[in-house]
């Protein structure tokens, strides 16, 4: 099957970024992509609360909703909107990505469960929680002649949610992320690489990149992982579309050749007294 990474740098104006999302959306379609996957936060990239609710309006989501339902109804495509924010009915915010099937209906939500709630050096401070309500369930669909499961950005750094969405039997996970730039250059593509090779399947991580409205910068590199570890693709840090054959023969290949997905052992809780003391006085 071949896949679509949308790489872009979204702004803090919903229309605008959906406009800038059409375009490439529909250029992957026309380049063959069965399953389309945007970035984190593709709908609106924005820091403060108040600007994220006053963009989002009544309809909680800006028209970002109805607006992607639509373009994967027409391309006839499954669409995943890696991220949009989202009014809750509670008056919390949630970073919700948004599988659209071909018929333009709702296949899958998936709420970031994880909150990016972190002090880089240099000065950088991300307070997620602050805006955003964590999700409390995992979710693994059937898209494209996959299954496919979902997460979000700072998720990466939780490997017991990606081993559960294999063992849930996902084929391909998803990755939207919205990556600093220090973290990225440190972190980006050996996470990721991880990911693939300790769930023996493919990743598709479709990112931001650039310099934001805000004054935020982001790492880009959208990258597509086979399930042995190989990158496939990157997207450098050009917004743009980019678009991947892959093969799902090799997730059952990667997965006989090391099958530790089967070999989960049961142990006791961890105690400080397990610890043995080994120093030498």
């Amino acid at each position: 099957m071949r896949v679509g990474l949308i790489q872009m740098c979204s702004g803090e104006d919903v229309a605008g970024n959906v406009d800038a999302a059409t375009g490439m959306i529909a250029e992957a379609a026309r380049a063959g992509a069965e399953l389309i996957v945007t970035p984190e936060m593709t709908s609106i990239l924005a820091p403060k609360r108040e600007i994220l609710e006053a963009a989002l309006g009544d309809g909680g989501d800006g028209g970002a909703g109805d607006a992607f339902a639509a373009l994967a109804r027409q391309l006839s495509v499954h669409l995943l909107i890696g991220s949009m924010a989202v009014k809750r009915p509670d008056g919390w915010l949630a970073n919700r990505s948004v599988l659209f099937d071909p018929n333009g209906g709702v296949a899958a939500t998936y709420d970031k469960v994880h909150m990016f709630d972190v002090d880089l050096a240099g000065g950088e401070s991300y307070r997620e929680s602050r805006r955003y309500a964590a999700g409390e369930r995992l979710a693994v669909v059937d898209a494209a002649g996959a299954r496919l499961g979902l997460s979000i950005c700072y998720d990466m750094r939780f490997p017991a949610l990606y081993r559960q969405l294999a063992q849930a039997g996902a084929e391909i996970i998803s990755v939207p992320s919205a990556f600093t730039v220090p973290t990225g250059e440190a972190h980006w593509h050996v996470l990721l690489r991880a990911r693939a090779i300790e769930t023996g399947a493919f990743i598709v991580a479709p990112a931001q990149t650039g310099r934001h409205e805000s004054g935020r910068q982001t790492y880009g590199h959208s990258l597509v992982v086979a399930p042995w570890g190989e990158i496939l693709a990157d997207g450098g840090t050009d917004p743009g579309a980019v678009v991947a054959d892959i093969d799902l023969g090799e997730v059952g290949e990667a997965r006989r050749r090391i099958p530790a997905l089967q070999h989960d052992r049961a142990f006791k809780p961890f105690r400080s007294d397990d610890v043995l003391d080994l120093s030498v006085s």
